[in-house]
């Protein structure tokens, strides 16, 4: 399919996008939204990660497409965008035990007095360098070139994908990064908020990629005063993070990236940021 731009757009080149379903045949064999700019490239490589589900009953039914318009503003600005949607969502996520059937949701962090958000954030990150592997691979997208942004969970693993510093990413942008939120479904109840901030030093220790963290006031997975705390842990320990923080966002602001009016919002943060480190 192919898209015009925006028409009150005035910044968005090319003017015309596609948007495709790609499989990718990673390790782990994935299905991924790609939109891009109609052309041969090759382009600058944006790779969006979606957070998580807990329950499988939710995975089943997860969108394709989840961050279609944040998408489309980073290819009409030129970029080969490439959304993954992670294992055990969509026909696999039922774990089946009776047949020997479990779905492979790697991300897990485990029981919740002892969650392993590490191991969880670097699951992911490990996606995010197959998926480099295979775009450069294809001719499609220029090396050392790639941007990585991320939503919560997927946003909590660009962050631990920071810590290896592939030479291939310049940049890393968040969106109400973090995991453990919201347990037993109440606002502002983490997981292990300890923990959480714990692992963000510990990531922020070999961390040399610039990356802009955005979060909402109204947040109530990861609200501010838990997140100041990760960026002050990731920081200290020698990670280059930028932290802003928006006004709040409708009814909950964890999922402004989602939303199409929320774009002026975090627009000109990111323009920005990505002006600084081109």
């Amino acid at each position: 399919m192919t898209l015009p731009a925006y028409p009150d757009d005035d910044r968005a080149t090319p003017t015309q996008i596609q948007e495709e379903i790609w499989a990718l045949p990673l390790p782990l064999p994935m299905f991924a939204y790609v939109v891009r700019p109609v052309g041969e490239g090759p382009f600058p490589l944006v790779i969006m990660n979606h957070g998580v589900a807990l329950q499988a009953r939710e995975r089943a039914f997860f969108p394709l497409v989840e961050f279609r318009d944040a998408a489309m503003w980073f290819a009409r600005r030129g970029h080969l965008v490439v959304a993954p949607v992670g294992s055990a969502y969509g026909a696999t996520a039922h774990d089946i035990p009776e047949r020997g059937v479990y779905s492979p949701f790697f991300s897990r962090i485990g029981n919740c007095q002892n969650p392993n958000f590490r191991d969880a954030g670097l699951a992911v990150a490990l996606v995010d360098t197959w998926i480099i592997d295979y775009m450069t691979a294809q001719k499609m997208t220029e090396p050392r070139n790639v941007i990585v942004v991320g939503q919560s969970a997927g946003g909590w693993a660009a962050i631990a994908l920071s810590s290896r510093n592939p030479p291939e990413i310049r940049a890393i942008i968040t969106f109400a990064a973090g995991r453990g939120g919201r347990v037993d479904g109440k606002p502002n109840n983490n997981c292990a908020p300890d923990k959480l901030v714990e692992a963000t030093g510990e990531f922020g220790r070999t961390a040399r990629i610039p990356s802009l963290w955005i979060y909402s006031e109204n947040d109530t997975f990861f609200g501010p005063a838990l997140t100041k705390r990760m960026h002050d842990a990731y920081t200290g320990a020698g990670g280059l993070a930028e932290y802003q923080m928006l006004p709040p966002f409708g009814d909950e602001g964890h999922f402004l990236i989602g939303s199409r009016d929320a774009i002026p919002l975090w627009e000109p943060l990111v323009s920005q940021f990505l002006d600084r480190h081109r």
